[in-house]
């Protein structure tokens, strides 16, 4: 099989923030045409990539709506990869938690990644080809002892982890290969800003979450499926 992912079409939604500029750049350096969904009409102004001619911007995609997902995946051609970074995060005690907050959290984290996943199985059966998909799960939907303090977030994110390998199991007999990564926390300006306090050389850089993911949407990894993978750090 031909290892490189040089040409072949993926994916990225969140592909807009943090980490998805981090794993949009990587991708591309490697010459993978990266298709990056936007919520809003135009890009933010601090993204790297909005001039590189192997990066697709749509605006205005609401990937928590199942019609738009699937116009949208319909839109990109012989599809390799789905990469699944959008999501959010929210901490409050239970009784604290509004129910609107946990129907943010569920639409950001679960109804999302269900329909990009549900929109690029189909892309990649029709096509034939075999794919890779990755979602985002987290260390407290893998363990969630940990998620004191934020039970809708670890709800949301065990739902995640469940579906990913459910799908995993599904798909496998057509060379579509579903894997999530569980970070803990990651090294992002805003998480520096939020926790000042903290030691950042304990949390996860940008680059080891995107090396990871490369990995796994790579045509060489021929193997690992269903697998949750922790990326914990020091933390």
């Amino acid at each position: 099989m031909n290892e490189s992912i040089n040409g072949r079409h993926i994916v990225v939604t969140g592909g807009t923030g943090a980490l998805g500029s981090v794993v949009v750049g990587m991708l591309t350096a490697q010459g993978a045409i990266c298709h990056v969904p936007n919520t809003h009409a135009e890009p933010p102004a601090n993204f790297p990539h909005a001039e590189n001619p192997n990066v697709r911007l749509s605006h205005n995609i609401y990937l928590a709506d199942a019609k738009t997902a699937d116009a949208f995946y319909a839109e990109v051609p012989e599809l390799w990869a789905s990469i699944h970074l959008a999501g959010g995060f929210g901490a409050a005690p239970i009784e604290k938690t509004e129910p609107a907050s946990f129907e943010e959290l569920l639409e950001t984290n679960v109804h999302t990644s269900f329909f990009c996943c549900r929109a690029a199985v189909r892309s990649m059966m029709a096509g034939g080809r075999g794919g890779r998909i990755v979602n985002v799960a987290a260390k407290p939907g893998l363990n969630p002892r940990r998620g004191s303090g934020m039970v809708a977030y670890t709800t949301s994110k065990a739902a995640v982890a469940a579906m990913t390998v459910s799908l995993a199991e599904e798909v496998k007999a057509r060379n579509i290969l579903v894997n999530a990564i569980a970070p803990s926390i990651l090294d992002t300006p805003a998480n520096r800003a939020a926790m000042p306090d903290a030691d950042f050389g304990k949390w996860v850089s940008l680059a080891t979450v995107a090396a990871t993911i490369s990995y796994l949407v790579a045509p060489a990894n021929e193997a690992m499926s269903g697998a949750l993978i922790p990326l914990y750090g020091q933390s």
